[in-house]
């Protein structure tokens, strides 16, 4: 690859992006930037050749990188980059602030965004991927997003232009998200945090939350996320089809169906990407071949295989 543009913040060739994400696995990425703050990370994009591929990452929740590793540089947004500040029914948080302590803070503050509480990854992450549960959305919060584009220039772009639908967002390639805006009902702080604690215990009882996983594997087939609510039908839900299947707990190499929940793909000790990807793979043909259904990841797999 070219020569780098200088940075301010930490650039390091040929990094190993395994540690980097929940699943533990995968392979190296070209280069990984790490920028100081918003001006570091504009003048490095803007320097930087155009045809260098640029691949924005949270903090790997849901991410499946190949053990190839990654043609691209890898840009993680950190310390700079997570501010998460209340005001007037609004709330503001950097990109890599964590979905779990937003919601924190907006409660703290009388402000209700706990559907964002058991969302595993960082604000980008959710926003890019209209993330939701308990029947909530992002898209159902969200007013706008600040980015930088591949070209180094800062933008803002306004909730309605970005195609927001089930487990998808148009943000152009190469574009990083930088922080994002919200709208969000009041509430009594007290029954805010009491609510949360309810939906923690909930996912402590039916998700493999001590395990490496990397949340849902796959979209639900019905088009939305669980409601949580008594009538919510499991017809179409992907731990139902799988489970019809007859592949709870079905393993390949060091990879694993969780046997708790039969939507989340497990690395149960030295699984490689390729277990992980092939095992999800043979689930959706699985799938298919009983019910005629077929599953749509929700994890994204990037890079190449060796």
């Amino acid at each position: 690859m070219s020569s780098m543009p200088s940075v301010r913040g930490t650039l390091t060739a040929n990094r190993p992006l395994a540690d980097l994400t929940w699943l533990r696995v995968g392979g190296p990425a070209d280069y990984l930037f790490q920028p100081a703050d918003e001006a570091d990370l504009c003048d490095f994009l803007r320097a930087l050749p155009d045809k260098v591929a640029v691949f924005p990452i949270g903090v790997g929740s849901n991410l499946i990188v190949r053990d190839g590793g990654l043609r691209a540089v890898v840009i993680r947004l950190g310390r700079g980059f997570n501010a998460i500040a209340c005001k007037d029914g609004l709330v503001t948080a950097g990109a890599a602030a964590l979905d779990a302590h937003v919601a924190r803070r907006a409660a703290e503050a009388g402000l209700d965004l706990t559907f964002l509480r058991t969302i595993p990854g960082s604000i980008g992450g959710a926003v890019r991927m209209n993330a939701g549960c308990y029947g909530s959305y992002v898209s159902d919060h969200l007013i706008a997003v600040r980015c930088a584009t591949r070209a180094g220039e800062i933008v803002d772009i306004a909730a309605q232009d970005l195609d927001l639908r089930y487990r998808h967002s148009s943000l152009p390639d190469g574009w990083v998200l930088l922080s994002a805006s919200f709208r969000a009902n009041s509430a009594d702080p007290k029954v805010l945090e009491a609510r949360m604690l309810d939906q923690i215990a909930k996912r402590d009882a039916s998700q493999p939350t001590k395990d490496r996983s990397a949340g849902s594997t796959f979209r639900n087939p019905v088009g939305h996320s669980s409601t949580g609510r008594a009538d919510d039908s499991h017809e179409l839900k992907a731990w139902k089809v799988i489970d019809d299947a007859g592949l709870r707990g079905a393993t390949l190499g060091g990879a694993q169906m969780s046997p708790m929940h039969s939507n989340f793909l497990i690395n149960i000790g030295g699984a490689t990407a390729a277990d992980l990807e092939d095992l999800g793979e043979n689930v959706r043909k699985r799938v298919f071949q009983n019910s005629g259904i077929t599953l749509e990841w929700e994890i994204m797999r990037v890079g190449e295989r060796p």
